[in-house]
């Protein structure tokens, strides 16, 4: 058990790792956390408790993907490591169908940058240079438009995640393209630049 005031990214890694197998879900964990941490630095937050909540926030999903059992088996889960509530409930809060409704700075941004985060990889994955650092937001605002791309991936969440924030959705898309390009290599978004 971790005491609730020492939150370590080599714990919350551990434990993703030990619920996710798979790469690409790995993947976008790192992604969002890239984000998360770049709006963390924006604010004047703590980086490194806004990345674990960044990180673990679908860590129990290859297991449970099904709604409610995700996040709700991970905030079981959370709860017995000794993680803090204010770090299940920004993980609860978001999953509109769990009730928690978004009140703090940083729920609002794990929000934001979810779904963001993974069209940003599908957007770049298309991309002839397979990468998020030749990516513009007029390129993903392009691609929100066409249905047929990422249809899984909710548009007026996209666009809510961005208001939710207090900001235009092309300045939400341009700060999490930089925050991700960072760690392009980590996201295996480098492609072939």
């Amino acid at each position: 058990m971790i005491p609730a005031m020492e939150l370590t990214r080599d714990a919350a890694w551990q434990l993703l790792t030990e619920y996710t197998q798979g790469e690409s879900l790995r993947k976008h964990a790192l992604a969002v956390e890239a984000a998360v941490r770049g709006y963390a630095r924006l604010s004047g937050e703590d980086e490194t408790v806004w990345g674990v909540v960044a990180l673990l926030h679908d860590f129990d999903y290859e297991r449970w993907p099904t709604p409610p059992d995700h996040p709700l088996k991970g905030a079981e889960i959370l709860r017995e490591h000794g993680y803090p509530e204010f770090v299940i409930r920004a993980i609860l809060s978001h999953a509109d169908y769990t009730g928690t409704p978004r009140q703090s700075r940083l729920e609002h941004t794990l929000f934001a940058c979810d779904e963001m985060a993974g069209f940003i990889t599908a957007a770049s994955l298309v991309r002839p240079s397979k990468s998020v650092l030749d990516l513009e937001a007029k390129s993903v605002v392009k691609r929100m438009k066409d249905k047929a791309f990422a249809r899984a991936v909710s548009r007026d969440d996209l666009r809510l995640g961005a208001d939710e924030l207090g900001l235009p959705l092309d300045e939400h898309i341009t700060n999490v393209i930089t925050f991700m390009r960072a760690q392009a290599d980590d996201l295996g978004l480098r492609g072939t630049l």
